[in-house]
């Protein structure tokens, strides 16, 4: 099979969280045997911040840790439309434009040759639901969610059993406990400032409860403003910038515990859905503990898989108790890591994948393309 992904960039995550899981997900296929091909628009914006910030240096991270994969820039649709002529599967990743997303939905009207399907992992569809209306998905066979909650939103639109729960993962080939332990202090955090979406519950959650609990907080990250900096240095934390996220394995190994802290919309509009660091988190063996959130898929398992905190109180004593058992931080590591290398690896993901695959071609009205459903645009 020949895998196509449409992606806003492959080789930069400066606050491009998709691109980890999609790292991962992609270097599986390719160990699978598959031909794969990530297609990005010259001028992406995340790899022009990354560049200009760190230059070429900073994707020497990308580069050493994923060598087998590579992708290919375009300057026009046409560009985009003719990297697609031998492709078996695409995949559209919802930060595109909205011309491109049209274009290729076009294209595979036309031309049905290939498997098409949108990728959604944002919280645009409750927040700005109106940004993703606008997107022509007529002639996408289906919508790969990354969360129940977010399925439900498109199944409302109209698209029925043609939408799939698909959920980030952790790249265990990267992300997995150190070969050799190193001593570890304080707490960790990696993770963007945000428009504003968690800044009162990084005070609460994460910044006043590590000072309580007299544990030394490092906070790796981009998209911090002034106001920002001038808090995290209230609190005494040691900001390090951004993080390729490649290097964050390491990282991970060096410290006591992290923290899993959501946005605001994954509390209140889509729970169930969790940022892909719990994943990456719990893969590399750190305890972790989390700001309230509702596990309403039963993803992992509260209590065992990491710490769940209700309040300020409640983060800083779990966060105390870590900080003094070394019985607690090792339940909650094997029992993370059992659970990530049961369900929720990047291999799991590709066989969830290819078992969509099967269920559109089983679909008599698969290659069909436009009558028998409506597309999003037109769904009530």
């Amino acid at each position: 099979m020949k895998l196509v992904y449409l992606t806003h960039s492959l080789a930069s995550c400066w606050n491009h969280g998709n691109a980890h899981f999609l790292r991962g997900v992609l270097r599986e296929f390719v160990h699978r045997g598959h031909e794969v091909l990530a297609l990005e628009p010259e001028g992406a914006w995340s790899l022009q911040n990354l560049l200009r910030d760190h230059g070429e240096a900073g994707l020497e991270a990308y580069r050493a840790h994923y060598p087998e994969l590579a992708s290919r820039r375009f300057s026009t649709i046409q560009e985009a439309e003719a990297a697609l002529a031998d492709a078996d599967l695409v995949i559209m990743h919802e930060w595109n434009e909205p011309e491109l997303v049209a274009a290729i939905g076009r294209l595979r009207r036309r031309e049905a040759r290939f498997t098409l399907l949108f990728h959604d992992t944002h919280h645009r569809a409750v927040s700005d639901p109106e940004a993703i209306r606008t997107f022509d998905l007529d002639g996408y066979d289906g919508v790969l969610a990354f969360g129940a909650t977010l399925a439900e939103v498109y199944r409302a639109w109209g698209w029925g059993d043609r939408v799939f729960v698909w959920h980030e993962a952790a790249d265990t080939r990267l992300f997995h406990p150190p070969v050799q332990e190193q001593p570890r202090e304080g707490l960790v955090w990696i993770g963007n400032w945000g428009d504003g979406e968690r800044s009162e519950e990084l005070e609460s959650f994460l910044m006043r409860p590590a000072q309580s609990a007299g544990l030394p907080l490092d906070i790796y990250g981009v998209r911090y403003p002034e106001e920002a900096l001038a808090t995290l240095a209230r609190y005494g934390v040691r900001f390090r910038g951004w993080l390729p996220n490649a290097r964050a394995p390491e990282i991970f190994a060096r410290h006591l515990a992290t923290v899993h802290v959501p946005r605001r919309f994954y509390v209140r509009m889509l729970p169930g859905i969790p940022t892909i660091r719990v994943f990456e988190a719990l893969a590399c063996g750190i305890p972790l503990v989390s700001a309230p959130w509702q596990d309403s898929e039963g993803l992992f398992r509260p209590g065992r898989d990491y710490l769940t905190a209700r309040d300020e109180a409640e983060m800083t004593r779990h966060l105390a108790a870590l900080r003094q058992d070394p019985a607690l931080r090792q339940a909650l590591v094997e029992s993370g890591l059992e659970t990530i290398r049961a369900r929720h690896s990047c291999a799991h993901r590709a066989d969830e994948l290819l078992a969509v695959l099967d269920r559109l071609d089983a679909a008599p009205v698969r290659r069909l393309g436009h009558a028998e459903e409506p597309a999003v645009g037109e769904a009530g």
